[in-house]
């Protein structure tokens, strides 16, 4: 689905009746791939690393605007959940106009919901310009650069992923002390100009992603080359033809005359030939944008809401589920734990080494580590899967139990591990689905993740609101994910149970 003309691997040659021949591309795997990777690297860092520390800029809001924390809560949620939530509309943009131009655009809708949030008057306001326009100019960005990653190969797809979602541990540490520095030193208004201008970086990231079929562009996206045009045979010409002919036969002062006529004529009719010229090169230029539009809608709406139904799996349903819970309890302690902090007065321990620092810091390794394992032939993905799930929601479950910096280090670290699963997200979501429904299938599941993090953490301060405590909203983040786990487990063994019962079935017929 998320894939234009100009982001496929491989060149296709047309025959008169529409069979396509697959011819690796040169850049599959190596050359160019890890310039792409690298790329996506740096995605990573800008957006979801910096949607990681905002936990520093959502203590600001609270003292600028003395509003409580549920609502307050609401402007990184909305931020971090439209950027995923927008995931399966971004598609329209990338078929449409393909992966690099798509990324240039949201990196700068992304710098302009930064720079327009610094001359925010109330909360309200940063509804509307950091959660909602940086929110959707970050998915604008984000997705191309996961989609880009997985176009350029084929045989590593798990060892790129894994390096360039890396980008976000990095990007969590450097932003949550480049956001400390920039609001202690500047003020948090001017902190959000200059991120708004550090912001812009991904439009050079865009740019990187260069098309994997050279030479394609949007004159000749549907039709190759434009076709010849044979001018028709101008009046001048016959003239001079007949004028030929005339003075074979005698001539006389009228030819001449004539004659002398012929470079203005021949002036206004290339003048008028390139006029049509260039009218027939706009039409054409729309007709085809048109063309690709409704191909690409087709597409897109046959991708999820066809027969051929991605909701028809009943484990990957399941899987959505636990997507809907379990992403919370990941962004919750990023948004809330720099309060946490300073309600139990570890303020300048944490400002030594903060602990989101920690997380985001186990949380690079871990992605590696994890992989690492989970492409042991002695190892099942889905094994690994679960028990880093178990090992996240037990740690969400004891972090309101501990009080001092040193065991919260540990829990924090406990956590950045185990959320290393999302590395191996694509890989469970391909099992489930295919190779061939991919890409829709994981654009369900980070739309699901977009929900999760667009609710969790203002629950988890209206919780707060009530109960004046965040041990409940870990409790509740906990229990909710379990909930989604369950889902994971229950239905493997529905579907063992009916599978047994079918031989049963059919051994009785016999």
């Amino acid at each position: 689905m998320y894939t234009s003309h100009e982001d496929i691997g491989y060149d296709f040659e047309d025959d008169p009746k529409d069979k396509k021949t697959r011819k690796p591309h040169p850049n599959i795997d190596s050359g160019w791939a890890w310039m792409v990777v690298l790329s996506s690297f740096f995605v990573h860092i800008l957006i979801m690393g910096s949607q990681m520390a905002l936990g520093v800029l959502n203590v600001e809001w609270l003292e600028e605007f003395h509003q409580s924390r549920g609502l307050t809560a609401w402007v990184s949620s909305l931020s971090m959940g439209i950027t995923l939530i927008v995931g399966p509309f971004i598609g329209l943009f990338i078929n449409t106009c393909g992966c690099r131009r798509t990324a240039i655009i949201g990196g700068l809708v992304n710098s302009l919901g930064w720079v327009l949030s610094a001359y925010a008057a109330n909360v309200h306001y940063l509804f509307i310009t950091f959660g909602v326009t940086a929110g959707f100019g970050s998915g604008m960005a984000y997705l191309p650069a996961v989609v880009m990653v997985g176009r350029y190969f084929q045989k590593r797809r798990a060892l790129a992923q894994g390096l360039s979602t890396t980008g976000t541990g990095f990007g969590t540490f450097l932003m949550t002390v480049l956001l400390k520095y920039l609001c202690a030193e500047y003020g948090w208004r001017n902190a959000m100009f200059i991120q708004g201008a550090v912001s812009l970086n991904l439009c050079v990231c865009g740019a990187l992603m260069r098309p994997l079929s050279p030479g394609k562009e949007l004159n000749d996206d549907c039709g190759g080359k434009d076709p010849q045009v044979v001018p028709a045979q101008s009046p001048g010409s016959k003239s001079s033809g007949q004028l030929d002919g005339a003075e074979e036969k005698g001539g006389g002062p009228r030819n001449e005359e004539t004659l002398g006529d012929l470079p203005a004529q021949a002036g206004q009719e290339k003048a008028g030939h390139d006029q049509n010229m260039g009218a027939f090169r706009v039409l054409k230029t729309a007709s085809q944008l048109t063309r690709r539009v409704k191909k690409g809608f087709r597409a897109w709406y046959s991708g999820y809401f066809g027969a051929a139904s991605l909701f028809t799996n009943r484990m990957f349903v399941a899987f959505v589920f636990w997507a809907l819970f379990a992403y919370s309890s990941f962004v919750v302690p990023f948004i809330h734990l720099p309060e946490i902090v300073n309600l139990y007065n570890l303020s300048e321990q944490n400002d030594v080494f903060p602990l989101t620092s920690i997380i985001a810091i186990v949380h690079i390794f871990a992605k590696v580590i994890l992989g690492v394992v989970a492409d042991l032939p002695c190892i099942s993905v889905w094994n690994v899967f679960l028990m880093a799930n178990f090992t996240l929601v037990l740690s969400i479950f004891i972090l309101p139990l501990v009080h001092t910096y040193a065991g919260l280090a540990v829990i924090c670290a406990l956590i950045g591990f185990s959320s290393g699963y999302f590395s191996l997200m694509p890989v469970v979501t391909e099992d489930l689905v295919g190779i061939e429904h991919l890409a829709n299938a994981y654009g369900i599941i980070i739309c699901a993740n977009g929900i999760s993090a667009l609710l969790g953490p203002p629950f988890a301060g209206w919780i707060y609101d009530i109960t004046e405590k965040y041990d409940f909203s870990f409790y509740i983040c906990g229990l909710l994910y379990m909930v989604g786990i369950l889902f994971l487990l229950i239905q493997p063994c529905i579907q063992i149970i009916e599978q047994s019962r079918k031989k049963y079935m059919d051994g009785s017929h016999v």
